[in-house]
């Protein structure tokens, strides 16, 4: 019990129906006939709606392909999973023996789904209001700069219109090495122009190696 009022404290809002804050908080290696797996499914739009309004009313002067760009960089697994840290949620899931040494409680897109979950779960029990002053305070406390530089900055794309004006080439990218276990991999990526070695860069995936790759190559070549 100390824990779950722990955790309360840590989201700013007390659950009426502790059984539902406990349903978020399962996953489903439990293999509890109850699990988290339709709060958030309930979670995920409920996110959606709250992030889009948001956006709506914060930037009245953008296009809708701009506000979609900024909403996907916001909800996505990277940046849910981020939130999810600061709540320290994963440290209060209810995972099995197994699933935890497999490292369920650092794992993305576990503790991403949980916190989606969890949003399920104020909705149903408080309403669409509550839910978005929870989500809306835990959004703008870990992205003090919403904006479509800071969240959805594509340095590939850059690098590559830089490349293809300056020489006509496209920079090309290549799997160095991956190391760790499934749930922690870290791979690192080259980019070359020419097939030549412009920079090295690791990640925790190969999308995020290559971003990071083609931003050192930026500051190299600019």
């Amino acid at each position: 019990m100390d824990k779950i009022r722990e955790f309360q404290k840590l989201l700013k809002y007390k659950f009426k129906n502790i059984n539902l804050l406990k349903e978020a908080m399962t996953h489903k290696s439990i293999k509890n006939s109850i699990n988290n797996e339709r709060l958030e499914f309930l979670g995920d739009a409920v996110v959606d709606l709250i992030v889009g309004e948001y956006l709506y009313h914060k930037f009245k002067g953008k296009k809708e392909g701009d506000l979609s760009k900024l909403r996907a960089s916001l909800v996505n697994e990277d940046s849910l999973a981020k939130i999810a840290i600061k709540l320290r949620i994963g440290e209060f899931l209810y995972l099995s023996t197994a699933e935890e040494n497999n490292g369920g409680r650092e794992k993305p897109s576990l503790i991403s789904d949980a916190l989606e979950a969890l949003i399920g779960a104020i909705y149903l029990e408080s309403g669409i209001d509550t839910a978005k002053k929870i989500f809306i305070l835990l959004l703008e406390e870990n992205f003090p700069d919403i904006s479509l530089n800071s969240l959805t900055k594509d340095y590939k794309t850059t690098l590559q219109e830089l490349t293809q004006a300056s020489i006509g080439v496209a920079p090309k990218y290549e799997l160095i090495s991956s190391s760790g276990p499934d749930h922690k991999k870290s791979f690192e990526m080259a980019v070359l122009l020419n097939g030549k070695e412009i920079a090295r860069a690791t990640g925790s995936s190969k999308k995020s190696a290559e971003q990071a790759c083609a931003l050192k190559a930026l500051e190299i070549l600019e």
